[in-house]
């Protein structure tokens, strides 16, 4: 069985008919799936949207909530409840198209135990992409190498696929709820000695500014986020003790 988790804050306008396209990409290589989606706190009528989904398409599962906690928040609440033996998420704007949910699924199928993750640095990946946003890229990248040495070269696209179980286990001792629960969960389930499969993506950002909602403070909190992660993975090994 197959999970998308569609975490979304004030998607309203377009979250029923993005959902739509999601489940019937899905539908052409499984009919075994659900698709979560977690309106995030939202005070647009993104949850309204979310529950006449429900009604209307099939496989859409309502996972919402009234507060606000961030998208790592929303990505560990969909988690959660979700039943697949491969579990992955789309950010709710499309921005990356959800077709390519078939060539995740496809690469997650044939090495079980691996994780896939969408990767703007693939040499086959097509973007249309902010230069501020490159360079925040580049940059990051440099620092999750020197802290986690990982094998990956990009850890914040929004398009990835974990073996279920695997990240069930890993939002239980999630911590971070803002933009850097990304490199804490594949920390926490690449430590497991998970596979990492890098695939090529598409961008189409559709946001006018160049880092969209992400505000400045978001910014500084991913950073200090991040270093609050390898302080207590590496050093403290305090997620040993969850």
């Amino acid at each position: 069985m197959l999970s998308i988790v569609v975490p979304a804050y004030n998607e309203g306008e377009h979250i029923y008919e993005n959902l739509g396209i999601i489940s019937s990409e899905v539908r052409k290589f499984t009919q075994d799936y659900e698709i979560i989606a977690v309106s995030d706190g939202s005070s647009d009528n993104t949850w309204d949207e979310v529950k006449r989904a429900v009604s209307d398409i099939p496989g859409i599962v309502d996972a919402g909530y009234a507060e606000n906690q961030g998208k790592g928040g929303a990505i560990k609440s969909g988690v959660a409840v979700s039943k697949g033996d491969i579990v992955g998420f789309i950010d709710a704007d499309l921005d990356i198209p959800a077709s390519l949910l078939a060539g995740f699924y496809k690469a997650c199928s044939e090495n079980p135990g691996c994780v896939a993750i969408g990767s703007k640095m693939h040499k086959d990946s097509k973007l249309e992409y902010p230069f501020a946003r490159k360079v925040f890229s580049m940059g990051y990248f440099i620092m999750l190498k020197i802290l986690f040495n990982m094998s990956c070269h990009d850890t914040q696209t929004g398009m990835k696929m974990y073996p279920g179980d695997v990240l069930r286990k890993a939002v239980k001792k999630q911590r971070v709820k803002g933009y850097a629960f990304d490199i804490e969960l594949l920390a926490l389930t690449t430590g497991k000695k998970a596979k990492i499969i890098e695939m090529p993506i598409e961008i189409h950002f559709t946001r006018g500014e160049s880092f969209g909602r992400i505000k400045m403070s978001d910014v500084f909190k991913m950073f200090t986020d991040t270093i609050g992660i390898w302080w207590n993975l590496k050093v403290r090994k305090s997620y040993a003790k969850d």
